[in-house]
């Protein structure tokens, strides 16, 4: 007969094996295998020591599609686990996969396996799209970057008629140097192929951006922040993709902090002070943030005269934009929880688009 006993599981993650630890409701180690990176093969072995009460994993590559499949297929109450919380929790300078498995167990078991939110998979892919997008957008850059060293070497500077960079008259005006200017020919060469390349990345991001459109052109969510000041298309997709869901925030300061919008203390003493944004929270979301925050206090009456009260106090600008930032995402959770788009899932189109 099967035991049916509750059972608590750790499951240490690897590309090909996933090491697996079962403890009872009493910490004893009742099994601890390493099994074949299988679904199937990892619930048999778990469930031959009694009913699966709990279970975690921590987050990284792959562990979000596995922990999908043992919920909804298999019904394990699975816990996502933060791996820098963990690796603090542990408490011993040793790395084995024996050991790592043991230890999500046996936090599973007391109840402190410390959770990240486990996105569905429409926003994991819309997550995976945002984040192509970006690094199209880092390569193009990194291109143009060379081009204006080259020009640098060569001490070339534009027509002075020629007051903005990268316009079609720009672009001419390097496709000229590119095949009869003064320029070595391996410099030439160097700058025909950069153009080439920038030209092919150009194609590409203008795709994902269709696609990024075609992805959430059902989500009232993605509707709703496009109707608010400043906020576009790229920003509003970027934040539905790496927030996800607002209702899991329970109050605006949470979600600023996920964002990396808050200052870090550095008090000691009798000394007050703080040093900085904290270097946390996803890098592309930081970014359309504080992009968001120069366009609304430069556009917004709203935040104008907050930038002013700012300034006059003798804030830095780098500060000031941190800080409308901030406000502006503190406020925005007050906001879709009155939409009532604070737990609004997202549509399966993102799934859905080749």
């Amino acid at each position: 007969m099967k035991r049916r006993i509750p059972v608590f599981v750790g499951l240490d993650y690897g590309s090909q094996a996933v090491q697996v630890a079962v403890l009872d409701a009493r910490g004893q180690l009742l099994g601890s295998r390493r099994v074949n990176n299988a679904t199937l093969e990892i619930v048999q072995y778990a469930e031959r020591f009694g009913r699966v009460a709990g279970a975690a994993i921590e987050a990284g590559n792959g562990t979000a599609a596995l922990a999908d499949e043992l919920i909804h297929r298999h019904g394990w109450p699975v816990r996502v686990a933060h791996p820098g919380y963990v690796r603090r929790m542990k408490q011993n300078p040793d790395k084995s996969d024996y050991s790592d498995a043991r230890l999500l167990a046996d936090l599973c078991r007391v109840g402190y396996v410390p959770p990240v939110w486990l996105a569905p998979p429409a926003i994991r892919e819309l997550r995976r799209l945002v984040r192509h997008r970006q690094a199209l957008v880092d390569q193009g850059r990194a291109v143009k970057l060379r081009v204006s060293a080259l020009l640098r070497d060569h001490r070339l500077r534009r027509p002075e008629d020629m007051k903005r960079t990268w316009t079609q008259r720009h672009r001419a005006w390097l496709a000229g140097l590119a095949t009869g200017g003064s320029l070595p020919p391996i410099s030439r060469q160097l700058l025909a192929d950069w153009l080439e390349d920038l030209a092919y990345l150009e194609r590409r991001l203008a795709r994902a951006e269709t696609q990024l459109e075609q992805a959430v052109a059902e989500d009232p969510l993605v509707a709703w922040l496009l109707e608010q000041p400043c906020v576009g298309p790229v920003t509003a997709c970027v934040l539905r993709a790496e927030v996800g869901c607002f209702g899991r925030f329970r109050t605006g300061k949470q979600l600023a902090r996920y964002c990396g919008l808050t200052p870090r203390n550095a008090s000691s003493g009798q000394r007050q002070a703080d040093a900085g944004l904290i270097q946390a929270g996803n890098r592309v979301l930081k970014a359309t943030l504080i992009e968001l925050a120069h366009r609304l206090m430069t556009k917004v009456p709203h935040w104008m005269a907050f930038r002013a009260r700012l300034r006059a106090t003798g804030k830095a600008k780098c500060v000031v934009v941190a800080a409308v930032a901030n406000r502006w995402v503190r406020r925005l959770v007050w906001e879709v929880q009155t939409a009532g788009l604070a737990a609004v899932a997202p549509p399966r189109a993102a799934e859905a688009v080749a």
